[in-house]
């Protein structure tokens, strides 16, 4: 099967092909590779295959949630492997959180949809696989999204409330491998899915051609899809009355970044300012390599949409990317849908982890998390509008154990803190002054710290985990990212969200956010403040522990 893991090699001959640097017999030696490399039911854990009993073991499953690197306050799957967050939708009062999945083992494979339901975005109860992978025909069930079908459009109603309609990839294997979009429905409020008779319902001649996403355009009253084609750096547009028959509208890109594949999109409108009557339209696109990070990564386009064409921007381009996140480890992200009138936020979710290294993380017997939700706005500052992205404000239900400490005044030194940790939230703002590097390190000890500061010489906020703990497994895991910051009446504010195996830094209110997996040993929860190359203070510094989410976990 054409996974994405060939689609990355394939992107890697065709770019090199075209610069004309790429040898023959390297050429030879990549397409060896992408048909040799294992299939979607093959890509798993060399002891596990594919077992139709097995599926839902993980509701069965004997976790503590007390493993260690077990995000406490994030969302993780009991066990096995988990990517891209999927179908992403409110109904009845229950937030929906799908995603991929293999059920077999931790490691890529086998891709289903597994399910995780939450009344609050913060608490999740994990559910049965939804669309679990079609052993059959072959199909692994990629990504896409979920709608309410309020007025029945599809017909797949049985008179007892609206279905949802899951729009996914399928993945299909055999001698010619090719992606196309197909449907499945739930008539019992998203637990349980049939997968539509007609299936695929979508397909074009690009055999890489994936990640549908759909929403009720209101304006011009049908279903849009944005769906993408990795190879070519675009994304297309499609419309439909029924969710069934789809019509072709147009494409957008290349665009900003294309460093390596495009893939995920996600397209919604937003109020400049919550002004009505200045409506933007956002469209987010993933892209593996070449992120900002290195590795996958995700950036905004903001534009207009006309009904058929989303227009971005003029000052867009590769030289002025917008990066939803300038860590490694979110990726893949979309937002929510049929989110109520009365709350009215755009919350997205990403795949905390990175292509690079996602297979190899030191974690067991369950492999990645899903980042913090965090919600998206347009603000306009100084003739500019900035995408605004805040994590959701109902986390702070979970702080515990509030500490305030007036201030704290450096010249080249280190200073430890009377506050400590491996779950908390962290609130300070930093006067650089005339240091050169300013700020904190967090989970430190036995030799291991992660450093988050501010350097002057680049006006960004880096984070370094380069001795963050076990850093070991993967030859690209060491790595420092850097984030514009700008000086705010000569400060920098940083909200920062430290879990048992992560780091989340949002800057200055969510201009810029920095997300990172760090594996330290648990005994590594000091916290030292330190400026280098001079003075610099720290003031209006907040300390809230977190609670878990998971104690009553059966």
């Amino acid at each position: 099967m054409l996974n994405k893991h060939h689609s990355r090699l394939l992107y890697i001959l065709q770019s090199n092909n075209k610069k004309n640097i790429c040898s023959a017999a390297f050429s030879m030696f990549l397409l060896l590779l992408i048909c040799v490399l294992p299939s979607c039911s093959q890509m798993d854990d060399s002891e596990v295959g594919y077992d139709a009993e097995l599926i839902n073991q993980h509701l069965t499953a004997d976790v503590t949630f007390e493993e260690k690197y077990r995000p406490q306050y994030h969302y993780s799957p009991k066990i096995n492997w988990m990517n891209d967050p999927n179908g992403l939708v409110y109904h009845q009062g229950t937030w929906h959180l799908y995603h991929q999945y293999n059920p077999f083992g931790t490691r890529w494979g086998y891709m289903s949809w597994n399910h995780a339901t939450s009344t609050d975005l913060i608490h999740w109860e994990h559910r049965p696989v939804a669309i679990p992978y079609g052993q059959d025909e072959e199909e692994g069930i990629f990504s896409g999204s979920a709608v309410v079908d309020h007025t029945n459009s599809s017909g797949f109603g049985d008179g007892n409330g609206a279905p949802i309609v899951a729009v996914y990839t399928s993945a299909y294997g055999g001698e010619e491998p090719y992606q196309a979009q197909s449907l499945a429905y739930s008539t019992d409020g998203g637990i349980t899915f049939t997968k539509y008779e007609g299936n695929p319902v979508l397909t074009f001649e690009d055999p890489n051609f994936r990640d549908p996403n759909v929403k009720w355009d209101a304006v011009n009253e049908r279903w849009l899809m944005v769906v993408a084609l990795p190879l070519q750096h675009k994304v297309q547009f499609y419309a439909s009355d029924n969710l069934i028959d789809w019509e072709y509208l147009s494409d957008f890109g290349p665009a900003g970044a294309t460093g390596g594949i495009w893939e995920c999109p996600d397209l919604f409108p937003l109020a400049v300012d919550g002004d009505p009557d200045r409506i933007k339209w956002v469209l987010h696109v993933d892209m593996n390599p070449g992120a900002i990070a290195g590795g996958s990564g995700s950036q905004f386009f903001v534009g207009d949409w006309d009904g058929t064409r989303f227009t971005a921007d003029p000052e867009f381009s590769e030289e002025d990317v917008i990066w939803a996140d300038y860590g490694t480890d979110y990726y893949a992200a979309i937002s929510w849908n049929n989110v109520p009138e009365d709350d009215g936020r755009r919350i997205m979710i990403g795949w905390m982890n990175n292509w690079d290294y996602a297979n190899e993380i030191p974690t067991s017997p369950w492999r990645s998390a899903m980042s913090l939700p965090r919600t998206v706005e347009l603000n306009e500052k100084n003739g500019k509008v900035w995408i605004i992205q805040q994590p959701v404000a109902e986390l702070e239900q979970l702080r515990s154990g509030t500490s305030r400490i007036g201030r704290v005044s450096l010249n080249s030194n280190i200073e430890d803190a009377e506050i400590s940790g491996k779950s908390y939230e962290l609130l300070m703002e930093i006067d650089p002054g005339n240091s050169t590097l300013a700020g904190i390190k967090v989970r430190s000890g036995n030799g291991e710290e992660t450093i988050i500061g501010y350097d002057s010489s680049t006006e960004t906020v880096y984070a370094d985990r380069s001795i963050s703990g076990d850093v070991t497994f993967h030859e690209s895991f060491v790595r420092t990212s850097r984030a514009p910051a700008r000086l705010i009446d000569g400060k920098v504010r940083l909200r920062i969200f430290v879990d048992w195996s992560s780091v989340e830094i949002f800057i200055n209110d969510g201009e810029s956010v920095i997300t990172k997996r760090i594996f330290p040993e648990p005994e590594s929860t000091g916290i030292r403040f330190f400026a280098d190359g001079g003075e610099a203070k720290f003031t209006n510094i907040e300390f809230h522990e977190i609670k878990s989410i998971w104690d009553n976990q059966p």
